[in-house]
């Protein structure tokens, strides 16, 4: 604390009269708040040499080629304390906690995200240009043994925990795999290695960035994965499309981009990321004790469910592994979810409206018998709502989707204003004469609108098809 004060007093030719101090997020690193006249300056005390140095190395780097992050004014003569910029209180994590806490995020908190992952191509491509990477902490680089450590990391601290049987001949088999895959296309580029958002400070409007001090050269994949699949910041569909967009369109201004190969490889990073970070829940989780951990699980294993909707098909073993366990009760359950839960039925109108179960009352029952009926043909009766033949027919005979844009719009304030006021259920129902064709196509054509749009649980029943399913 002493030397912290005497940094601050050599600085800027006056005492600290007061030290505070800071909240620190996980790491073994205090941080204060020293303040003298009108002067405020952040203290910092590693534990580590050798990390406080790339941060310093990195930091004047980066401000050497105009990337915002907090300058370094003071380090003491042992290299384990250090003074820095005080870029205030605002940091990103809480100024879009209303979305995060909601899952609807404003057009102020999605200005705020855009904001910061259009600065991203610039911290990887600029920082990267004439970064000495041996004084990157604990590694210069990205490499075959971090990925490897980080799968074994995810196998034998997530996985065996749950109990789930698998051979671990055939996962090491595509963790190799992936790991090769990983590793095609390295670059000299920065990697931020944890750009999150409680990694970002906001001041003057604009963000700043703090704590790179694991990074190292490494592929651009991997921190767009980090910041928009980040598991608790619970975005939707349309607003991670938003993200990956700002990021696209900044990327340009520094190197050529093949979109369709960009989203082709950041699928394999969001699928290594996702592993990765249950690795580290598991450990914090299971290990540790620490049940903070295992809330986040279900959140990843949303993430997770939904990018398999797509299998990946190079890695056949691992992808069934990671099937059956996103169909795992305990973990779905490993704490609360009080996301609000939509649940959709088709049915049939002569077997009677469907009750709710909850007990709620709430919620709509839509009437898809007003839509030309594919049932009334001969070849149309062997089919239903979901089989390629009826979705033609009712999307080329168009009044189903007229009849949705509607549902939409009065299903979609219900929702947010649910969330908001955190209710947990809303039943919508679309009855047709057999709850065959039409009400099956519209309940699959809402969940698919709601699930992409909001940070819900959604399930589908066809009553008279007897399927059920959770998106």
């Amino acid at each position: 604390m002493e030397a912290l004060k005497n940094l601050f007093e050599s600085y800027s030719g006056r005492p600290a009269k007061d030290c505070v101090e800071l909240t620190s997020s996980g790491s073994n690193r205090r941080y204060f708040r020293l303040t003298g006249g009108n002067l405020s300056i952040v203290g910092v005390i590693g534990t580590n040499k050798a990390e406080n140095n790339a941060f310093i190395s990195i930091s004047r780097h980066f401000i050497d080629k105009g990337i915002r992050v907090p300058r370094v004014l003071a380090v003491s003569e042992d290299g384990m304390r250090y003074i820095q910029e005080d870029l205030g209180d605002d940091m990103l994590y809480n100024m879009v906690a209303q979305g995060r806490d909601s899952g609807v995020y404003s057009s102020y908190e999605r200005a705020l995200l855009v904001k910061t992952i259009e600065q991203l191509p610039k911290i990887q491509f600029r920082g990267g240009d004439g970064m000495d990477w041996k004084v990157c902490f604990p590694e210069p680089a990205f490499n075959e043994r971090m990925v490897m450590f980080d799968l074994n990391y995810f196998k034998y601290c997530f996985l065996k925990a749950t109990g789930l049987d698998f051979d671990e001949v055939r996962l090491q088999e595509d963790f190799e795999h992936l790991r090769d895959d990983l590793m095609g296309d390295m670059g000299e580029t920065f990697m931020y290695r944890d750009f999150q958002a409680r990694n970002v400070m906001v001041k003057d409007g604009e963000p700043y960035f703090i704590d790179f001090q694991g990074g190292r050269r490494g592929p651009i994949y991997y921190d767009v994965a980090s910041f928009v699949w980040q598991a608790r910041s619970r975005f939707p569909e349309d607003l991670r499309n938003e993200l990956v967009e700002a990021y696209l369109r900044a990327l340009k201004g520094y190197t050529q981009v093949d979109e369709a190969e960009f989203r082709t490889r950041l699928r394999l990073f969001v699928l290594f990321r996702t592993i990765q970070v249950l690795g580290a829940y598991g450990f914090r989780g299971f290990f540790e004790k620490k049940p903070h951990f295992l809330a986040s699980v279900p959140y990843a294993l949303s993430n997770l469910r939904k990018l398999l909707k797509t299998p990946f098909s190079d890695y056949p073993y691992l992808n069934e592994v990671l099937t059956k366990l996103t169909t795992l009760r305990q973990l779905n359950d490993v704490a609360e979810d009080k996301r609000l839960k939509v649940s959709i039925t088709s049915f049939a109108y002569k077997k009677g409206i469907p009750v709710d179960p909850t007990g709620n009352g709430g919620g709509y029952v839509f009437d898809c018998r007003s839509i030309n009926n594919p049932g009334k043909y001969e070849h149309y009766r062997q089919f239903t709502g979901l089989d390629a033949e009826v979705i033609k027919f009712i999307q080329d005979d168009g009044e189903a989707d007229k009849f949705l844009q509607h549902v939409y719009e009065l299903v979609d304030p219900h929702v947010k204003r649910f969330i908001e006021r955190k209710f947990t259920n809303l039943q919508v129902c679309f009855g047709c004469t057999g709850g065959q064709h039409r009400s099956v196509y519209c309940a699959e054509h809402l969940a698919e609108h709601l699930s992409s749009k909001y940070d819900i649980k959604v399930t589908v029943t066809h009553r008279e098809l007897d399927i059920e399913k959770i998106l």
